[in-house]
């Protein structure tokens, strides 16, 4: 089956140029995929003239690096009052100590439509939720040992939307102490047992959707001892061509416990290991020293920020501009939900840089789409989507620049980092098939509405004073 959008306005790069918004670009898909891709030739194109038009301006999809599903039931509850993020984490356990493979399904694919509705086509769920709340695995009379990964990839099938399930390896409650309480959930017990069940999940997975993709993770340098980095190390682990997400220096305390107890910062630590190389996604990178800068940008890694979740949590402004100057990648990701917004993590990537250096024009809208777009992709292992190119994966998201946020802001690259919001996103295709229309966003509401309605005894989270 052909399909051939019209296009009144697309931010894309034709052969030999710089990306850029043009008018009136001609798309043809096959298969999910571009076949061609460009300018309308006028009043004769008969092409174009048969084709479905896009009203507005049309990005490639979106990537979302960094994600945790059901940490959006906490949105609205955990903001209220003062704590820190230790306090916040708190609650977070509370939330996944009530979680079982139905809960979390139904919730799942509640938020990734109103992902889809943000314009994202990708997202990198970084799961950790792994087994009963006792610890004990899922067995063949309740889904089995990965009901809870599967229970995810089912939800984006549904709602077509593209995960890469970023499995991660949680060994420890921090430095020199086992896991307790609902960590247990998160527990294999061991890093050889973690590698065991994380083949045997890229196995289920491969015979379940061939469309899906297991990536790896690493909690942070507090939940993987070090002599599991070096079991992990020595099982290729790090360093190859599977992307490896690990969340750096959130947190100062993070970076004093890991200096108190290896006399390293994480960033040294995971450059020690083996762990830092071109598809390593560190996250967060907010505490960070010049020297872990250099590090990181000689490495080639990439760095997930995700803005709305740092300034939600108070954990600070990463050193965005430097980390790029050096050589690192940037990507963004929602993390908590307390936003879904792409736009916002686009522009706020900027906004925390003025607000640091009290001064303005860090990052180029060009930059932060490409943050947003093909680097985001390709560090969760999709090298082909994030461009509206042939051969690409035909991800389409096109945004209304007549709404109150984006009239007459120029209908370019700037309207789409600077002005817009999910709100004006209008139309979402992903592999070829549409996935959102705006007409769907009241049904996208009350799906959230009944997935949170389901997770019993929230009402308690969030009144600390």
């Amino acid at each position: 089956m052909t399909t051939t959008y019209r296009l009144e306005r697309a931010w894309l790069a034709l052969p030999g140029e710089a990306p850029r918004v043009h008018d009136d670009v001609v798309v043809r898909i096959e298969r999910g995929r571009f076949v061609e891709v460009r300018r309308a030739e006028g009043p004769d194109d008969a092409v174009a003239a048969g084709a479905e038009r896009l009203v507005g301006l049309t990005l490639p999809g979106l990537a979302n690096t960094h994600s945790h599903l059901f940490h959006r039931a906490l949105r609205g509850r955990v903001q209220r009052g003062g704590g820190s993020f230790w306090t916040w984490r708190d609650d977070m356990y509370g939330l996944a100590s009530r979680l079982d493979p139905a809960s979390y399904r139904l919730l799942a694919r509640a938020v990734l439509g109103e992902m889809l509705a943000a314009g994202i086509t990708t997202v990198g769920e970084f799961h950790y939720v792994h087994h009963r709340p006792d610890g004990t695995p899922y067995g063949a009379d309740d889904g089995g040992p990965h009901a809870m990964a599967l229970a995810v990839l089912e939800a984006a099938a549904e709602v077509g939307m593209r995960v890469t399930l970023l499995d991660t390896c949680y060994l420890a409650a921090g430095f020199g102490r086992p896991t307790e309480g609902v960590q247990r959930r998160f527990d294999d017990g061991s890093a050889a047992a973690w590698l065991r069940r994380h083949a045997d999940l890229r196995e289920v997975v491969a015979a379940h959707d061939a469309t899906a993709h297991v990536g790896t993770a690493l909690h942070s340098v507090r939940a993987v001892p070090v002599a599991a980095l070096e079991e992990l190390a020595r099982a290729g682990v790090g360093g190859g061509a599977e992307p490896v997400h690990v969340h750096l220096s959130e947190q100062v305390a993070e970076n004093e416990q890991c200096r108190a107890a290896t006399g390293l910062t994480p960033t040294g630590l995971l450059a020690r290991h083996g762990m830092l190389g071109p598809m390593t996604s560190l996250v967060h990178a907010t505490h960070l020293t010049p020297a872990d800068v250099g590090t990181i940008g000689s490495a080639g890694a990439y760095v997930a920020f995700c803005p709305t979740t740092e300034r939600d949590l108070g954990d600070g402004i990463g050193p965005a501009r430097a980390l790029v100057d050096a050589g690192a990648r940037l990507t963004l990701g929602s993390d908590s939900h307390a936003v879904v917004d792409p736009f916002e993590e686009m522009r706020a990537v900027e906004m925390h840089e003025r607000l640091a250096a009290q001064r303005r024009g860090h990052f180029t809208a060009a930059e932060l789409l490409r943050a947003g777009t093909v680097d985001g992709h390709a560090s969760l292992g999709v090298r082909d989507a994030g461009r509206i190119a042939v051969g690409a994966r035909a991800d389409l998201v096109t945004l209304d620049t007549a709404s109150p946020r984006t009239a007459g802001t120029g209908a370019d690259e700037h309207t789409a980092v600077f002005a817009a919001s999910a709100a004006d996103v209008v139309h979402v295709v992903a592999d070829g098939r549409v996935v959102h229309r705006a007409a769907d966003a009241p049904a996208v509401g009350a799906l959230l509405a009944e997935a949170l309605e389901a997770l019993a005894a929230l009402a308690a989270l969030g009144e600390r004073p």
